[in-house]
């Protein structure tokens, strides 16, 4: 790790992570249709911005997981809030909803049974990987915290990522497309190798060899070659060529490493989270928009946090539950001026 000067490109790439944070927001509340071809348009615009996007994605999925749980709430009655002929238009509206519902679940009931009887299912706890040799010669992949059923017939092979983060070496049969289905995302293969990350609202793809087809929702399949990505949402599929490093940098977690090249310390404790059962925590919001890069063992963040504290004006607080928080130190204002650590 070195430390580095902030210049204008990190400027720069503030503002498009900021824009990230809100249009995320923006597509997480509710918008029209239009609004998410803009945002989609944005996202397709420049690779740093389909970059800048998975990351807010991460920091999003990251922010989820340790959302505790909600105080119960003591509500009055409901007579002394609406009136009598709205507690029988709300009576009537929640047998409709709740009748429909039902429906909803026989039907994805019948299909998922239909689609996917007598299926092999593979999971993973927090901070566990796992390869496994499926029946054709392909090896599927599951980082930590993930899960995935398998299904092979004589007419085709299917997996569904049901959460986490998978990765697949295909082995070659033009008889037997490879289908992996990931929410609204199609990923078709025949013999190649991809990484499939679900994060909170989109699917992301990366390619590292041959190519795949790529469908989502009613959209026409798009083909992405080796050295590609995609950003894949229900009604919408954004390609982006990527860098061997950024390829890299997330294929790392099959070697067991979390890679970082000038993420936020936000965003970096984000991926250490995904293999921690007690969480790295934020005690300090001057230490959230820090950042800092290297490569580091998924199954020692002992040697990340040491290299923060080693490099950046935090301290690291133990708490009795496993967890860590990161708490800013006021003792080195140069430190605080430069911001960064790579």
């Amino acid at each position: 790790m070195r430390a580095s000067e902030p210049g204008s490109s990190c400027g720069n790439r503030d503002a498009i992570e900021a824009e990230a944070a809100r249009l995320l927001a923006r597509l997480n509340s509710g918008v029209s249709p239009e609004e998410e071809s803009d945002i989609c348009d944005w996202i397709e615009a420049d690779p740093s911005h389909a970059v800048a996007f998975a990351r807010a994605e991460s920091a999003w999925e990251a922010a989820e997981r340790l959302k505790s749980a909600a105080a119960e709430i003591t509500l009055p009655p409901l007579q002394q809030i609406v009136s009598e002929e709205q507690q029988r238009r709300l009576s009537r509206n929640i047998m409709v909803a709740a009748a429909v519902a039902v429906m909803l679940f026989i039907v994805a009931a019948i299909v998922t049974v239909r689609t996917f009887s007598g299926v092999d299912r593979y999971e993973t706890r927090i901070g566990e990987m796992r390869d496994v040799a499926l029946d054709d010669g392909s090896i599927l992949h599951l980082n930590s915290d993930s899960q995935a059923e398998v299904r092979f017939t004589d007419i085709g092979r299917k997996v569904r990522i049901l959460k986490g983060e998978a990765s697949f070496d295909v082995a070659h049969d033009k008889a037997r497309p490879f289908d992996v289905e990931a929410r609204s995302a199609l990923i078709r293969a025949v013999g190649t190798a991809f990484n499939v990350r679900m994060r909170p609202s989109i699917v992301e793809l990366t390619v590292t060899q041959g190519t795949v087809t790529v469908h989502s929702g009613g959209s026409m399949g798009q083909k992405v070659a080796a050295g590609s990505g995609a950003v894949i949402q229900p009604r919408r599929i954004s390609l982006t060529h990527l860098d061997p490093k950024l390829i890299g940098q997330r294929t790392a977690w099959r070697e067991r490493m979390v890679e970082l090249d000038g993420e936020t310390i936000e965003q970096a404790i984000g991926e250490f989270n995904r293999y921690r059962p007690a969480p790295i925590l934020i005690g300090d919001t001057r230490v959230s928009a820090l950042r800092i890069g290297g490569r580091f063992r998924t199954t020692d963040s002992r040697e990340f946090l040491s290299a923060l504290q080693f490099s950046l004006p935090i301290r690291a607080v133990n708490g009795e539950d496993g967890s860590v928080m990161l708490l800013y130190r006021d003792d080195e204002p140069a430190a605080a001026d430069n911001g960064q650590a790579l």
